[in-house]
C-alpha cells in the first residue's frame, strides 16, 4: 500500500462525518470543531483527489456519485476500526444496542411491549432511533434495522418478523357507519400519511390521485398519525397489526385492507451478532409469535 498517496486522515474523517450527519454543522458538532473547519477539510480533500465529492449547487449539500462511493467505503472502514477497538478494549459489550425503526412501529408495536424485555434483560441498554429514513448499518453504529418490505436489502441479512396487510382506517366519528364500496368513495374526507412514507399516496394514486387529496392532506410523524386518526382528524393507512386493538375496540373502523405481500423484517449486517443483539432479536420474534397465538393479524 502506498501511504504517500493517501489524503490527510482528518480530511477523510471530516468527509465521512458529513456523509453520516448530512450537514457540515452537524458533522462539526460530532467532531467538536466548527462547521467552517469541516468545510475547509472537504475542499482540501477534493483538491487532493481532483474530483468533486459534494454538490453545492442546491440549498443543501448532496454527495456526488464519486462522493457516495467514497462515503460508503469510509463509513464501513471507520466503523470496522471502531468495532475492533471496542471489541479488544471490552467496550463493545457495554455499547448500547442501537435500533433503527419507523416512528409508527416504535409507538404502536414496540413501546407497549418493551417493558417485558427490560424485566429479563436489565443489563442491555437500548438506543432507539425512530425514523422513516433507511439508515446505513455500519460497524459501531446501528446494530438492527426493523424495515417494512419484501426482505431484499443487498449486502444485509433479513429475518421476517411478521407479515402484515395494510389497513385503511378512520374513526367512527369521522365516517360514521357509511359503507364504502370503492376507495373513490373516500374523496370527501381528509387524509393523514406518515411523514417519509408513500403507501397512502400510492394507494390513492390508483383511484384519482390529486382529486382524492383535494379535501385535506396532512403528513405527520408516524407516532402522531394514528393519534390523529383515532381523534377523527383523517383517514390513515398503516399495518393492520398496529391498529388491530383499535379495530376490535371500535375506536377505528376498517374501511379497506390491502395485501402487498410485505412485512416487517429484522435487518442486520452479516456475521455473528453480539449477545445483546441476539437476545433482542429472539425476544422480538417471540413477541411476534405471541401475536399469532392471540389472533392479532
Amino acid at each position: 500500500m502506498d501511504w504517500h498517496r493517501f489524503p490527510p486522515l482528518n480530511a477523510l474523517r471530516a468527509f465521512a462525518a458529513v456523509a453520516e450527519a448530512g450537514t457540515t454543522t452537524r458533522a462539526g458538532a460530532r467532531l467538536n470543531v466548527s462547521h467552517a473547519a469541516v468545510s475547509q477539510q472537504l475542499r482540501s480533500l477534493e483538491t487532493h483527489l481532483g474530483v468533486a465529492l459534494v454538490d453545492r449547487s442546491g440549498r443543501s449539500l448532496t454527495l456526488t456519485d464519486d462522493g457516495e462511493r467514497l462515503a460508503q467505503v469510509l463509513l464501513s472502514g471507520f466503523g470496522e476500526i471502531d468495532a475492533v477497538i471496542a471489541e479488544i478494549t471490552g467496550q463493545e459489550d457495554r455499547r448500547p444496542l442501537q435500533v433503527s425503526l419507523t416512528p409508527t412501529f416504535a409507538a404502536n408495536w414496540l413501546m407497549p411491549r418493551l417493558a417485558s424485555f427490560r424485566q429479563g434483560h436489565r443489563q442491555v441498554d437500548i438506543l432507539l432511533n425512530p425514523t422513516p429514513s433507511v439508515v446505513r448499518l455500519v460497524p459501531g453504529g446501528i446494530d438492527l434495522a426493523i424495515r417494512y418490505g419484501q426482505g431484499h436489502w443487498p449486502g444485509l441479512e433479513a429475518q421476517l418478523l411478521f407479515e402484515t396487510t395494510l389497513a385503511v382506517v378512520a374513526a367512527p366519528e369521522l365516517v360514521g357507519d357509511r359503507v364504502f364500496d370503492s376507495p373513490s368513495d373516500l374523496a370527501a374526507y381528509p387524509w393523514l400519511q406518515e411523514l417519509g412514507t408513500t403507501e397512502a399516496s400510492d394507494f390513492l394514486a390508483q383511484y384519482g390521485g390529486e382529486h382524492l387529496r383535494g379535501v385535506g392532506w396532512t403528513e405527520v410523524p408516524g407516532n402522531l398519525m394514528l393519534d390523529g386518526a383515532r381523534g377523527g382528524q383523517g383517514i390513515a393507512m398503516t399495518a393492520r397489526r398496529f391498529v388491530a386493538p383499535d379495530i376490535a375496540a371500535g375506536r377505528l373502523r376498517l374501511l379497506f385492507e390491502i395485501d402487498l405481500g410485505k412485512g416487517y423484517y429484522l435487518v442486520m449486517r452479516p456475521g455473528v451478532p453480539r449477545p445483546a443483539l441476539r437476545q433482542f432479536c429472539a425476544w422480538l420474534s417471540e413477541q411476534a409469535r405471541q401475536d399469532v397465538k392471540a389472533g392479532v393479524l
